[in-house]
């Protein structure tokens, strides 16, 4: 059997102690999921860094896009001084030019700042105009894996995408599919693709619990949450898979 990897993204202490206890092989550590994932506060790393599980950490300042200016790359520097400081395993990096294709001096920059750690390429990938090119630049400046959609808004939209990405990669690199990844639509992605590990935010819908804090706008109605049970079923499958 093959046992294909399992990252989960989480925003919360108990995203965490969920994303562990359903067995998660790396937790992607983030706030805000909901614009996409921002970088976690320095008390979620601290809390991330005693678990079991290798850990690493979104580094995305503010939400919009991944064009970065001066004073975003000062602070982008400085989380990443907080994640090495945390003794998290690695860094989730990305950033794009004007047209969308990678910036490539401030992902070396970044790179460079970032030694010693783990290194994925986000979803900022996704906008690039030629995925063999940036495929090239990912492994040139020593990136891990990308995780990637394929371009589309979800993983299985972008299969066949996702299949050209992994031949231009050659092995040299892991291409990690995410966005939609559950157990309804895994089976679809792995009948097609060869990988070795997959991200998924392995929730479930949780209505607010309190109509007042959904009133007075600080909530709302339902929230996306980090669910144990998830976990495990598609680890549980993971795990099966021929």
């Amino acid at each position: 059997m093959t046992n294909i990897l399992l990252e989960v993204c989480v925003e919360d202490a108990a995203g965490l102690t969920a994303a562990v206890e359903g067995g998660a092989d790396r937790i992607e550590l983030c706030s805000a999921l909901s614009v996409g994932g921002l970088t976690p506060s320095p008390g979620l790393m601290s809390m991330a860094a005693i678990i079991h599980v290798p850990v690493y950490a979104m580094i995305r300042p503010r939400p919009g896009d991944f064009v970065f200016h001066a004073d975003d790359i000062s602070v982008m520097c400085a989380e990443i001084d907080a994640v090495r400081a945390a003794g998290l395993a690695g860094v989730v990096l990305g950033a794009s030019g004007r047209d969308g294709g990678l910036d490539v001096a401030t992902l070396r920059l970044l790179v460079e700042h970032a030694a010693g750690l783990g290194l994925t390429l986000h979803r900022a990938f996704d906008l690039v105009p030629d995925f063999a090119e940036a495929v090239e630049i990912a492994v040139d400046l020593g990136f891990e894996r990308i995780l990637t959609s394929g371009g589309a808004k979800k993983a299985l939209e972008g299969v066949d995408a996702l299949a050209s990405i992994i031949t231009a990669a050659k092995g040299r690199i892991s291409i990690m599919p995410g966005s939609g990844v559950t157990l309804d639509t895994i089976d679809g992605l792995l009948s097609r693709l060869a990988v070795s590990e997959v991200h998924s935010s392995c929730s479930i819908d949780q209505p607010a619990h309190d109509p007042r804090l959904v009133s007075l706008g600080f909530v709302a109605p339902s929230a996306k949450r980090t669910d144990a049970g998830a976990v495990r079923k598609l680890k549980a499958r993971l795990t099966a898979t021929p």
